[in-house]
C-alpha cells in the first residue's frame, strides 16, 4: 500500500511538471519587442543564385555584400522569389558566405498589409529543422532505453532549459542579484530533477540534500575566489554587447560568478546521486549496518568517482577555450603570461572551484546519507 502510495505521489508530481513546464513554453519573458517585429517575418528560404561581385578580400578576411536571389519555402510568401542581401563585415566569428542551394532563414520586412515584400535579409543557414530531429532522436532514445526514468529525465531537461531562457535569463537582464537568483533558481531545478528521477524516497532525499550542499559550497568558494582573481564579467562572449545593448545597470562580475556554480550544478547533481545510490543499494543489502559503517561506504564510493569526475569537468570546460590556447602556443607567449591573462584566468576559476564542489559534496552526501537512511525505521529507500 505504502509503495503504490509513492507511485501515485510520483506520477502526480511528474504531471505537475508537465503543467508547469507547458506554462512557462507559453509565458512571456519580458523582453518581447513587438514593434521591431512589426511588419517583419522570419520564413525558410533557399538561395536560388548568388552575385560575389562586391566582395572584396583582405588576405583571410572578406568585406562586402552578397547580392542573393531567394525562393521563400515557407508561410504566407511561400514560392514567392525575392531578392536580399548579406553584409560581411570582416569579421570571421560573425560573418556568414552563403552559396547557391543553401536553405536560409530569410527575415522579410513586408508592407502594411503583409501582401508585398519590401525587403529580404538571410540572417543564417536555416539550422532549426536539424536541431528538431536531433533533439527527437535524443528524447526518442532516451525512453526506449531508460522508460518511465527517460521520460522523467527529458521532461527534466526540458523543464531546466525552461526555466533558464523564461525565468533566469529576464531576471538577471532585469538587474536582480544575480548571486541569490541563481542559487535559488539552480536548487528549485536540482529539487525537480532529483524528485522526477528518484520520487520521493530517502534516496532521493540524500541525493538531493548533498546536491544542494554541493551547490551552496561550490557558490561559496565562486564569490571567494572570485574576488580574490577580480576576472571581470566582460571577460565573457557577448557581455560587452550586453552593455552596448544598453543594460549598463547590470552587475556582469555577480552573473560570471553566479555562471561558475550553476555550470558545475550537473556534475555536482551526478556525484551525490553516485552516493546516495550507492548507500541506498548497501542499505537494501544489509539492513542491520550502522551509520558509521554507511558513511564510510559512501566515503569510498566518493573516492573512487571522484578521481574522473573532477577531470571530466576539466575535459568540458577546456573545449570552450581551446582556440585560446592555442593562439597564444602559436604566439610563443610564456605559460605565466597566459594564466594571467582575464580569459584564460576566467576558465581556470570556472573549472578549479567547479572541481573543488565536486570533491567537498562526496563526503557531504555520505554524512547526509549515514543520518537520513538511519533516521527511525527503515523505509522505502
Amino acid at each position: 500500500m505504502k509503495k503504490m502510495q509513492f507511485k501515485k505521489t510520483d506520477t502526480l508530481f511528474t504531471l505537475f511538471i508537465v503543467f508547469i513546464s507547458g506554462f512557462l513554453w507559453f509565458l512571456p519573458t519580458g523582453f518581447e519587442k513587438p514593434e521591431l517585429m512589426e511588419n517583419t517575418v522570419h520564413e525558410q528560404a533557399r538561395i536560388v543564385s548568388v552575385d560575389n561581385s562586391d566582395l572584396k578580400r583582405h588576405g583571410l578576411i572578406l568585406t562586402g555584400q552578397q547580392h542573393l536571389v531567394l525562393e521563400v519555402e515557407t508561410g504566407r510568401h511561400k514560392g514567392e522569389i525575392t531578392e536580399g542581401s548579406n553584409v560581411l563585415v570582416g569579421q570571421m566569428s560573425y560573418d556568414k558566405l552563403f552559396r547557391e542551394g543553401d536553405r536560409v532563414l530569410a527575415v522579410l520586412k513586408t508592407d502594411g498589409d503583409a501582401e508585398r515584400i519590401i525587403s529580404t535579409r538571410a540572417a543564417d543557414l536555416y539550422r532549426l529543422d536539424v536541431e528538431l530531429v536531433l533533439f527527437v532522436l535524443f528524447g526518442l532514445f532516451l525512453v526506449w532505453f531508460a522508460r518511465w526514468t527517460g521520460f522523467r529525465a527529458l521532461l527534466s531537461f526540458v523543464f531546466t532549459a525552461l526555466v533558464i531562457w523564461k525565468v533566469l535569463i529576464p531576471l538577471f537582464l532585469k538587474g536582480v542579484p544575480a548571486l541569490p537568483v541563481a542559487f535559488l533558481i539552480v536548487s528549485s531545478t536540482t529539487s525537480v530533477i532529483m524528485l522526477l528521477i528518484t520520487g520521493f524516497t530517502r534516496k532521493g532525499a540524500v541525493a538531493l540534500s548533498g546536491a544542494i550542499s554541493g551547490v551552496a559550497i561550490t557558490a561559496v568558494l565562486a564569490v571567494l575566489f572570485g574576488a580574490l582573481f577580480r576576472v571581470p564579467g566582460t571577460s565573457r562572449d557577448f557581455a560587452e554587447m550586453i552593455l552596448y545593448a544598453g543594460f549598463f545597470s547590470l552587475n556582469l562580475t555577480d552573473i560570471f560568478l553566479s555562471g561558475i556554480f550553476i555550470s558545475a550544478a550537473g556534475a555536482v547533481m551526478d556525484m551525490a546521486m553516485d552516493v546516495a545510490a550507492s548507500q541506498a543499494e548497501v542499505v537494501e543489502k544489509h539492513p542491520g549496518i550502522t551509520r558509521k559503517e554507511l558513511i564510510m561506504s559512501g566515503f569510498r564510493v566518493g573516492q573512487a568517482v571522484v578521481g574522473t569526475m573532477t577531470t571530466t569537468l576539466l575535459f568540458a570546460y577546456s573545449g570552450s577555450f581551446t582556440f585560446a590556447l592555442m593562439f597564444f602556443m602559436a604566439q610563443g607567449s610564456p605559460m605565466g603570461y597566459m594564466f594571467t591573462m582575464n580569459y584564460v584566468a576566467a576558465e581556470i576559476l570556472l573549472t578549479l572551484v567547479g572541481s573543488f564542489g565536486l570533491v567537498l559534496v562526496a563526503p557531504a552526501t555520505a554524512l547526509l546519507g549515514g543520518f537520513i537512511y538511519k533516521a527511525g525505521k527503515a523505509g522505502s529507500v
